[in-house]
């Protein structure tokens, strides 16, 4: 192919050194936890060569469509981009060598972008080495049974450190699993058991002349009780979307029957992305598809989908609903209050958590949350994994 083609791109305008410094970048992603190989690198280098490339901008927004595969790439991206091409907000690493401030001064590059004077041997880490302090850490974080205490009272919203949201996950998932060894259903014949069976009883003894010589009892049988949750991934909720969508992988793990729905301004069927043994690849799985929604949340809409499409299928009279939304809603309340009230007919019991319930002086003063506070059979906080666990004598008695 000639150079004359429109598809090819413009000669690289960066030449050795740029292709030098896209090397030291794709190293640096790599530090971090990204997946970038040969292919991923390529096509880096044909962005580097094409005209959009002389905006910082545009570059940064190309390179992380290309280069962030999970939610957590998408996270940390921006930081390592302007970290190592605007020189911007992060501690810089050699990983052999002298330090880049007292090597030789680079000339800057074309396009408006800054020398950072990292090469191909050095790198960006986005890592912090913390005190060895065995008692507290640099945060101030008390180790131990008290701590998991603080963890359990603390806001999700203020809890950022990774060891604390793993302390927090692993204590979701044991409080799920405590969930389900409570919730039984229904009771039949036994030949032993608490409650004696009158009707049964009385049946039996026809054939003895009415002499009741056999007598039947009942307990109770493990039938679990079926769970749908139904999860607001908007932008209002994403300080807490990840810690629910762990919540539920918990759930859906542990449960028979569950299933699982996020939804924004559209609704979509998550359970079997959920199934996945890894957590981690579940959740974020998922968080990627919630990323950068923040454009209003249609609740009334997506519960008609959900009525229409799938409740039919998924709800019965021992199902109990449980949605998780902070009910600001951009669409028509008197929808979400017929939708409510049509789903309410459907189930046993709708169960909805506010985050917000757990701040100071909220009041449920939204259009949406007021329209379908009619028909909800617990309103309820959900910020803390303290406020989960108040949800199990509640559910164990439905």
């Amino acid at each position: 192919m000639t150079a004359a083609s429109p598809s090819v791109p413009t000669p690289d305008p960066f030449g050795a050194a740029g292709r030098r410094r896209l090397a030291g970048f794709v190293r640096s992603l790599r530090d971090n936890e990204f997946t970038v190989g040969l292919a991923e690198t390529k096509d880096a280098l044909a962005i580097l060569a094409s005209p959009q490339a002389r905006r910082s901008a545009a570059l940064q927004t190309a390179f992380r469509a290309l280069f962030c595969a999970r939610h957590a790439d998408w996270r940390k991206f921006a930081e390592l981009f302007e970290a190592y091409w605007l020189g911007r907000g992060m501690r810089r690493t050699s990983a052999s060598g002298p330090s880049p401030a007292h090597g030789p001064k680079r000339r800057p590059l074309p396009g408006g972008l800054r020398p950072d004077d990292l090469g191909p041997g050095d790198h960006v880490d986005r890592r912090t080495a913390g005190p060895e302090d065995g008692s507290i850490d640099g945060q101030g974080r008390q180790k131990g049974a008290g701590r998991m205490e603080n963890l359990a009272a603390a806001d999700l919203r203020h809890v950022v450190d990774p060891d604390d949201l793993a302390a927090v996950h692993a204590m979701t998932t044991r409080l799920s699993k405590r969930l389900r060894a409570k919730l039984i259903r229904r009771q039949r014949a036994r030949r032993k058991g608490r409650r004696l069976d009158l009707r049964r009883t009385i049946h039996r003894s026809v054939a003895h002349g009415g002499t009741p010589f056999d007598l039947l009892w009942r307990r109770r049988k493990s039938r679990p009780l079926r769970l749908v949750v139904l999860l607001d991934a908007s932008g209002s909720m994403s300080l807490y979307t990840a810690f629910f969508l762990r919540f539920i992988h918990a759930v859906l793990d542990v449960f028979a029957q569950a299933e699982a729905y996020l939804f924004h301004t559209r609704l979509s069927h998550v359970s079997a992305s959920l199934k996945d043994r890894s957590v981690e690849r579940a959740v974020e799985r998922l968080a990627l598809m919630a990323e950068g929604i923040g454009g209003g949340t249609r609740i009334g809409d997506c519960l008609a989908d959900f009525n229409r499409w799938h409740a039919p299928r998924v709800i019965d009279s021992r199902t109990a609903v449980i949605i998780v939304s902070d009910g600001y809603d951009t669409g028509d309340p008197e929808r979400l209050g017929r939708e409510m009230r049509q789903l309410r007919r459907r189930c046993r019991r709708i169960v909805w958590l506010n985050p917000l319930i757990g701040w100071d002086g909220y009041t449920p003063q939204a259009r949406g949350m007021q329209a379908a506070l009619p028909h909800v059979s617990l309103f309820a906080p959900a910020h803390n994994v303290e406020s989960l666990a108040a949800l199990e004598p509640y559910l164990a008695r439905i």
